[in-house]
């Protein structure tokens, strides 16, 4: 894979950047208006998707940070996205281009103050693993092995200033409208400035580590203060694949409904047990061990669940609520999806809309296990998805509504059932983590 010797910093270069990709979308756009004149209009349409996918990807790889950590959030959105964004944005999640060595050790000593080799016996310059906000180098000590996460430069200093330049655009494909609009931009900017925190990572991950250790067919890593700062992590070198790649040879069943099993546990008990999640779900955060195992990874992106939000939130799961119209709507205005300013038309829609996603997508909690392999309940919600994405009545109303909670919160759901579903897992027991 090629190397990057340097990456845009500055609010100029990267927004440069950006208006370039821009252009490139405008030139395929017009190759577009004359294919689909000789061609088929869904030939033609899947073409500019490929074409504004690969363009938009190569330039958000290259810019890193924040800006490719929203292309690894929208790779989560299967059912929404076009298929050629998801499987070109899915490589954000663990397959991109890493920093060159020279840029490496430039970054650590900058970062830790001394070279690698004054720290460690070896290390090994060259990435294994580089993702949107950092990458990943083994490095040895006194017959350790370890694995150490370098943030990617400049990329902290840059969130801000990413975030402006996606905003116009997020408004635009959510149909965002309101003066307090700017709670969602804001949430998601203190999430990535968390996530940027290194020695908060290193406290979020061993707090999760000790809480959830009891949980069978589940391991962490160690984590090493001394041999870490603000924008390095050392922790131990946990050996095994990528979810994704497991699940792509993987032919036992037991195994899969083990590791599923695991998965789910692993995210019930935060979310109902300590009120706080990992909520950054994707195949890269997680291995398998040859022993079946799985290996949870990267705690930057932890959500804590205010009371407040959690108990309207999971009373709108439960069936009978979402039975009863009145207690269903008293939820969906504690929650924000309706406001008070909503018109008749407004209410009623976001009322039969919401219903209809919760009935199906809280399924799972309504059942003692439930059966995340079936394809028929991910097809019911890649086709609910994909219609209300094209609802031209969706476009006039207001966006701005929901909690937001909502965006962390819907995101961990969204990705643990798609990890499910990969798992193929079967006769999942839903409420098992409380005998644990």
């Amino acid at each position: 894979m090629n190397t990057i010797d340097s990456i845009p910093i500055t609010k100029i270069s990267r927004a440069s950047k950006l208006v370039t990709t821009g252009a490139k979308v405008g030139v395929n756009y017009l190759k577009y208006y004359g294919d689909k004149i000789v061609n088929s209009k869904e030939d033609a349409k899947e073409r500019l998707n490929q074409n504004n996918a690969e363009d938009i990807y190569d330039s958000l790889k290259k810019l890193k940070g924040s800006a490719l950590k929203v292309a690894q959030m929208l790779s989560m959105e299967k059912s929404i996205l076009p298929q050629a964004y998801v499987e070109k944005f899915s490589l954000s999640q663990f397959s991109v281009p890493p920093l060159s060595p020279p840029l490496v050790i430039k970054t650590f000593k900058k970062y830790f103050g001394k070279h690698p080799e004054d720290i460690f016996d070896t290390f090994n310059a060259t990435s294994v693993n580089a993702a949107s906000i950092g990458q990943v180098h083994i490095a040895e000590k006194d017959g350790n092995k370890f694995a150490v996460k370098i943030q990617y430069p400049g990329v902290a200093e840059s969130i801000a200033s990413d975030l402006a330049l996606v905003k116009p655009i997020a408004i635009k494909m959510f149909n965002i409208k309101g003066k307090d609009s700017d709670k969602y931009f804001k949430e998601v900017e203190n999430k990535l400035t968390e996530e940027t925190n290194y020695i908060l990572e290193i406290e979020q991950s061993k707090a999760v580590a000790e809480a959830c250790e009891h949980i069978p067919n589940l391991k962490f890593p160690k984590y090493y203060e001394k041999f870490s700062s603000e924008r390095i992590i050392t922790m131990d070198y946990m050996k095994g694949e990528h979810l994704s790649e497991f699940v792509a040879h993987n032919t036992d069943k037991d195994a899969s409904n083990k590791i599923g099993q695991a998965l789910w546990d692993f995210y019930m008990f935060q979310i109902h047990k300590l009120k706080k999640v990992h909520a950054d779900p994707h195949p890269g955060n997680f291995l398998i061990s040859k022993e079946g195992d799985l290996i949870a990874l990267d705690f930057g992106c932890m959500k804590s669940i205010p009371e407040e939000f959690y108990k309207p939130y999971f009373e709108l799961a439960d069936k009978d609520c979402i039975d009863n119209p009145k207690a269903f709507t008293e939820k969906l205005y504690e929650l924000e999806i309706l406001r008070k300013d909503d018109s008749k038309e407004e209410i009623e829609f976001f009322s039969a809309m919401f219903h209809e996603l919760l009935s199906l997508f809280t399924k799972p909690f309504h059942v003692e296990e439930f059966d995340f392999s079936n394809p028929e309940f991910f097809n019911q919600i890649t086709e609910m998805g994909q219609r209300y994405s094209k609802s031209t009545e969706l476009r006039n109303m207001n966006g701005n509504r929901g909690s937001k909670h909502f965006i962390y919160i819907n995101r961990t759901f969204f990705g643990l059932y798609n990890l499910m579903f990969d798992l193929k897992a079967e006769n999942v027991k839903i409420n098992n983590f409380i005998n644990l």
